[in-house]
């Protein structure tokens, strides 16, 4: 069973959680792989992807233990309980619903909801939530956090989420972000190899900087 710690641990050394939209079962593994080397050590498949489940088992199965696997858009019980038959240790939803939370937690994952106010954040938080998705952070904005965080108790953490490209994470990682989540600008489905490999290229560019 992953701990937060074992979460924080990673991130804070390599502060990017890439989301896998689209990514198909037979592409799974070896897109992580390239991940990987770019220094990615947290992988999130949306269940909106084809054959979700599938791909999170395999990459559970496949990569090293140390490689944290994680399901996202994750709406309901039901899912939940699917995704972590499948193998993940990280429960992320674009929503706060206590139950989907209280779920992941039964079941051992680590419940990482999205929150977009105030309000929000604390009731996570007495749910006892520690790490929050600030989603769509490309309406929220690096002063949203700001503000948040100047609330906030010491031992909770944002991710920012949504809109947020490879050359951003530096910059709200220093703003106070733990980590940053990034989709469409680092994989998609629809981009040649070779776009992607050069996307890992220029993230492990930006991760080297962390070091």
């Amino acid at each position: 069973m992953i701990k937060h710690v074992d979460l924080l641990e990673n991130l804070k050394k390599s502060p990017v959680i890439a989301i896998l939209r689209g990514v198909n079962p037979d592409k799974a593994l070896e897109t992580a792989n390239h991940l990987i080397a770019s220094g990615v050590t947290v992988i999130e498949v949306p269940l909106n992807s084809p054959d979700a489940l599938a791909s999170i088992k395999l990459l559970r199965d496949q990569l090293a233990p140390e490689i944290i696997v994680g399901a996202g858009t994750v709406l309901t019980i039901q899912d939940v309980d699917s995704i972590s038959r499948a193998g993940a240790e990280i429960c992320i939803s674009p929503n706060f619903d206590s139950s989907v939370v209280a779920a992941a937690q039964k079941n051992g994952l680590i419940a990482i909801p999205g929150i977009a106010t105030a309000s929000e954040f604390f009731s996570a938080y007495k749910h006892d939530v520690r790490v929050m998705k600030l989603f769509p952070f490309s309406n929220l904005g690096i002063s949203f956090m700001k503000a948040l965080q100047s609330v906030a108790p010491n031992d909770s953490y944002f991710l920012p989420v949504g809109g947020v490209g490879i050359e951003d994470s530096f910059e709200l990682v220093q703003s106070g972000a733990l980590a940053v989540g990034i989709g469409a600008s680092l994989y998609d489905p629809k981009i040649s190899n070779e776009e992607f490999i050069e996307r890992c290229s220029n993230l492990k560019k930006v991760i080297s900087r962390f070091a």
